[in-house]
């Protein structure tokens, strides 16, 4: 499904206006009718319920005074509360404001000095909303600018603190947009139904956590203009994943399934590597290689049993120039106490003379799970950046050395997915953290935009974002994700999708699903406190099968 920005909305509402000749006063009516329904739906019925209608001045408010007709009409007590100089409301808005009046229905101006200083005034609204059923909030709108202050800021503060049903209409006022910030102060619904298609703000935090249960409500727009709109943002649901999933023809064998290679490895940190190894393994692919320090390669070989074990040199502690690598005191205790053989367990530089034969007959390789940014990580990723055929993935310290020099993202020879946390992120953008979660789909765009990378902006509400400007937000996962080793698997997955075919724009997209829905079923099993990396992995067939079913006409709820 495509999400919109407001402006994006804007224009297909005018399209729809203007060329198509759909009158706006049907489309604010259709936009009514599905509020009503939504009303319907959550009270059980209509008639003789009390709804608290708020209404602004703008074609969110002209929305909210045809819900309050249509409400009025079935039976239920209604009172309109009008937030500013009803003088100003204009338009299609007006004439729904008129039709109110005329039928009986009497809405109430709010203005700031009412609010602030007239006892009597504001007892009896909050006697009014004590009693209702539910509140309607339609104050602002998806064309939000600025700071809520004021008159509208008291009102919202006063509907969040009703502990009243709230629903929003098309988006709760208050919220950005586009972005999903709040402007100041925002209305908490309980439901927001939004038409036409769903606006990114209500899909971002902390939008989401305003916007309660999202409806999208058909109202009438021909869905040609939505074709031709060239929109650029997506909601990446089970659908699309299902529609993604390899094939897995009955005559084949493990080399039809891919080759993937996970360059991996540090002491201390060995269990990512494990953890991408067995997520790749678990999505589908063929074989799976583990390029990791001799003097580790043993760990890789007990936990992971289904993969090829590659011995890399380690960086030698016989070459003193290594000694500039380290604090003095780490130089000791690795030198002296964990190291006795020279070995350290982190990758040396010298092996790049024989990455052209490690790499050699892989379909994708994998850098960074586990790696540390210590000894020659940052010449290895450097020569596979410059020099693979097959595409990477690049995560974690892999991201880290880069942020050295990002500019070596231009000497790419293949398509590379890049799978940032906001603090990679940040290292990689000179952007501060606060900034990028403010504007996480710009920032996606930008970045791969300005690389020529799929990114994978990771955190609540992944995003991916292609070379060509496309965006897709994931609807999966949970707060229970949020525990080391998570984003080792999503690597594994993403290379192991990849592995099996999936260009590397279809594998980020189907991988940030099958990443996050297997969070979510684990979750519901267990909770989110005891969730850990290798509950994913366990869980990837189960999510892939539940996949193939839908694919193959059989529902799963």
């Amino acid at each position: 499904m495509k999400v919109v920005k407001p402006e994006e909305m804007a224009k297909i509402d005018k399209t729809a206006i203007e060329e198509y000749g759909i009158p706006g006063i049907v489309l604010m009516e259709n936009a009514a009718l599905s509020v009503v329904e939504e009303i319907k739906n959550t009270l059980g019925s209509i008639s003789d319920k009390r709804v608290i209608v708020f209404a602004g001045k703008g074609n969110n408010g002209g929305d909210a005074l045809a819900v309050a007709r249509h409400l009025h009409n079935r039976g239920a007590y209604v009172n309109i509360y009008i937030v500013g100089d009803a003088n100003a409301i204009m338009g299609d808005a007006k004439i729904n404001l008129d039709i109110v009046r005329k039928i009986g229905l009497k809405p109430v101006e709010l203005k700031g000095e009412q609010i602030n200083s007239d006892f009597n005034y504001i007892s009896n609204m909050m006697l009014y909303i004590n009693e209702a059923d539910m509140i309607v909030d339609g104050i602002l709108g998806t064309g939000l600018k600025g700071e809520v202050t004021g008159l509208v800021s008291d009102v919202i503060k006063i509907i969040n603190e009703s502990g009243k049903f709230v629903l929003s209409i098309d988006i709760p006022s208050g919220l950005n947009g586009s972005t999903g910030q709040v402007m100041g102060v925002c209305v908490k619904a309980d439901k927001t139904v939004t038409f036409g298609l769903p606006k990114v703000g209500l899909l971002l935090h902390p939008g989401c956590e305003y916007a309660g249960e999202i409806i999208v409500a058909d109202i009438g727009i021909p869905h040609e203009i939505i074709h031709i709109m060239n929109l650029k943002n997506n909601i990446v649901d089970f659908d699309i994943f299902s529609s993604l999933i390899p094939k897995r023809p009955k005559e084949t064998n493990k080399g039809d399934y891919g080759r993937v290679l996970i360059i991996t490895g540090a002491p201390g940190m060995t269990g990512a590597g494990c953890l991408a190894a067995k997520a790749a393994l678990r999505t589908g692919a063929g074989l799976v290689y583990l390029g990791v320090p001799s003097t580790l390669a043993h760990i890789y070989d007990i936990n992971v049993t289904e993969a090829i074990t590659i011995s890399m040199k380690d960086m030698d502690f016989s070459d003193k120039s290594n000694e500039d690598n380290y604090q003095k005191e780490e130089y000791r205790y690795l030198n002296e106490v964990h190291c006795p053989s020279k070995r350290t367990g982190y990758l040396s530089s010298s092996n790049i003379s024989m990455l052209g034969e490690y790499i050699k007959n892989k379909d994708v390789i994998a850098v960074g799970p586990g790696l540390s940014v210590k000894g020659g990580v940052f010449d290895i990723t450097a020569w596979l950046i410059e020099n693979s055929q097959v595409p990477l993935v690049l995560d974690a310290d892999a991201l880290n050395v880069i942020s050295r020099d990002v500019s070596i993202l231009g000497k790419l020879k293949t398509k590379a997915v890049v799978t940032p946390h906001p603090g990679e992120m940040a290292r990689l953008t000179n952007l501060s953290i606060e900034e990028i979660q403010a504007n996480r789909v710009e920032t996606a765009r930008n970045f791969a935009c300005r690389w020529g990378v799929v990114t994978v902006l990771k955190g609540w509400r992944t995003i991916v974002g292609l070379p060509d400007g496309t965006i897709f937000i994931n609807t999966s996962g949970n707060p229970g994700m949020a525990t080391a080793g998570t984003g080792d698997v999503l690597t594994g997955i993403i290379a192991g999708l990849i592995a099996q075919g999936l260009t590397p724009e279809q594998a980020a997209v189907a991988g940030v699903f099958l990443h996050g829905n297997a969070g979510d079923r684990v979750a519901s099993r267990i909770g989110e406190h005891g969730l850990i990396a290798g509950d994913l992995v366990e869980e990837i067939p189960y999510v892939i099968k539940a996949g193939r079913d839908r694919n193959n006409g059989i529902q799963i709820k």
